[in-house]
Order: C-alpha cells, then structure tokens, then sequence
C-alpha cells in the first residue's frame, strides 16, 4: 500500500520536471529531445507505466488515471512550447523583411521552338489566302494512302515506314490525308494547310518517331507550276527572309506529278558552302539545304475525291517543321526539341 502514494506521486511529478525543462528550450532540437525523454517509447512516462502490473487491482486504476492526466498535460506543455518556438521564428524571419524591396520574377515559362515556328508558318500562308484544316492522328488506309494514289502493294508505301494499329488502320505517316477529307467535303476553289503531329517507325539523331508536319494545298483552274514556284518563294523568303535564294529539284512523290524538292540558300553560311572552320557541314559545301516537297496533284488524287480533272487543276507541298526550325534557328540536334532542356527552352 505504501507504493501506491509513490507511483502517483512520481507521475504527477514529471508535470512539473517537464515545464522546467521545456522552458529551458531555445530550439526545435530541444525540444524533441525533451518530447523522447518524457513522452518517446522508452521516456519517463512510459516506465512509470510499466510499474502498473504489479499493483492491486484499485492502485492501478487509480495510478493509471493519473498517467492518462499525466500524459495529457506533458502533450500540451509540448505543443505549447512548440508554437511559442515556431511563433518567434517566424517574428525573426519577418524582422529582417522589407516590404519595399522588389520581389523575385518566378520563370514564366516559354513556347517551344517546333510551336513558334508553327504559328510562323500558319500566318505567313494565312497572308497567303490558305485556310487551317485539321483531323485524326489515327487514319484508315484509304485516306493515308488509296486516295493519295498509293493503293496496296504500291512501292512507295515502304518510304512511309508507317505504324500499323490494324491491317486498315494507322498512325497517320504525313498529314496529306487532310487534304483528301478536304477535298470530299468542298468543292474548288480550295486554298489548305494542314499542321499536325505525324508517326514513323523511325529513331536516330536526325529522325523521331513522332514529329510535326505542315500540308498545303491549292485547287482551282488554270493553276501551274509557276503558282507553285511563285507561293513557295513568298513563303520561304517570309521565313528566312528576303534575300534566301530557292531552287526546285526535280523528284518523285506518288500522288503529285510533276514534283519537285525545293533547297534554301544555306542559313549556316550564307549559300557559300564554306564557314571560316572549313566545308559548311549543314550544306555540306553544296551552299543549299532542303526544305519541303512539292508538285501539282496528281489526276488520280483528283478522280478518288471526284473533282474534274479537265477542269481544275492543283499542287500541293508537305514540309517537317522541326527541319524548318533548325534550320530558322541554327539548332544542329533534333534530340534538342524533346529534352525539355530549360537553359534551351528559355532562350525562345
């Protein structure tokens, strides 16, 4: 009996040993150090607590209330110290505070280079009477390839090295079906461009097997290669500026006839060829770089989409937007565009 007296006392005790010492704290290191030693596992109150066992069944109710007292106080005692600490800290860190002095400018962010240049694009033909058309990145056979003169088995369909989600269904390889759903739907004259992502099975240091793609088209009668010619010329010297020199190429693409690929006068070294470390390797000495790819439509086009042929007449030009802006912006690695490099970013 004489215990129990004892066992109550020494409970109502820590209140007291606890203040002292909390008043004491001057830093969060104390005070959780004080929080173990009183409140931790293996603290004071806890081995009071495991003396409880041993008491006759009244003691220990009557010791165990005072520990669950006891408990209560010591928690308060805590996080009242605990705020007084946290309230000072913070009536310091305002101390020093000059309302008057000009905040920090959090980084805004920037639009992406391939976004930029897109928008560039699509105004300068917008200037141009072309219109923005755009549709599924997943297309059927016949609209990514039957309706563009490209019908199975066709050689030209191993250029496209295309994604396949079915035997009739794809990821989209350029965004030349948008001109045939265009086509469908209205009658000449037709003036399109049609952005957008296109896929390929595709990966180096100069292909990915996602990228951007801009599509145009012309339709109406009496137009010629020299429309083309004519357009394009505007169009890359609104770009690359006045003085660009343009050439068109003779080439092949399976649903234009005649084609063409169209160069740029180099952007690394000015049309020279040559850079004051040697052989331009943009060029490659050549002095020109190519662009995009064009040609008046071809009349099989025409006929899959039912537009007289005898009457009206068309060409069209497809160009990846990515090599418009390495070559805007002298960026020598495609690898750039999808790092996510901030220091690269920021800088458009």
């Amino acid at each position: 009996m004489g215990s129990q007296p004892t066992l109550v006392a020494e409970l109502e005790g820590l209140v007291g040993e606890c203040a002292a010492r909390l008043d004491q704290a001057l830093a969060l290191e104390d005070l959780e150090e004080i929080r173990v030693a009183y409140l931790g596992r293996k603290g004071r109150l806890a081995a009071l607590m495991s003396q409880l066992p041993g008491l006759d069944p009244d003691a220990r109710r009557a010791a165990g209330q005072a520990a669950n007292t006891v408990k209560q106080s010591l928690t308060s005692l805590y996080d009242g110290r605990l705020a007084a600490l946290n309230r000072a800290a913070q009536t310091a860190a305002l101390a020093g505070f000059d309302p008057t002095e000009p905040g920090l400018t959090p980084f805004a962010g920037s639009v992406h280079p391939i976004t930029l240049v897109t928008a560039e694009i699509c105004k300068a033909f917008g200037e141009l009477g072309f219109s923005i058309v755009t549709g599924p990145e997943i297309e059927t056979d016949y609209y990514n390839f039957e309706a563009l003169n490209m019908p199975p088995e066709h050689p030209a369909r191993d250029m496209q090295d295309t994604l396949y989600i079915t035997d009739n269904v794809v990821l989209r390889t350029h965004t030349s079906p948008l001109q045939v759903r265009t086509m469908l739907a209205r009658k000449p004259p037709v003036a399109v461009i049609a952005p957008g992502k296109v896929y390929r099975r595709d990966s180096d240091l100069t292909h990915t097997p996602m990228f951007h793609q801009i599509e145009g088209l012309l339709v109406d009668e009496g137009v010629s290669m020299a429309d083309l010619r004519g357009t394009l010329t505007a169009f890359v010297r609104r770009i690359f500026g006045p003085k660009t020199n343009v050439r068109f190429r003779p080439s092949f693409f399976p649903f234009t006839e005649p084609s063409a690929e169209v160069d740029i006068s180099c952007v690394i070294c000015g049309g020279k060829g040559e850079t004051e470390t040697g052989t331009c390797r943009v060029c490659k000495g050549t002095g020109f770089v190519e662009i995009l790819g064009c040609g008046m439509v071809d009349p099989n086009v025409f006929a899959a989409v039912g537009y007289d042929t005898e009457r009206y007449t068309g060409f069209a030009f497809g160009m990846g937007v990515e090599r418009v802006t390495m070559l805007k912006y002298g960026i020598g690695d495609l690898r750039m565009f999808f790092e996510n490099d901030i220091r690269f970013l920021s800088q458009f």
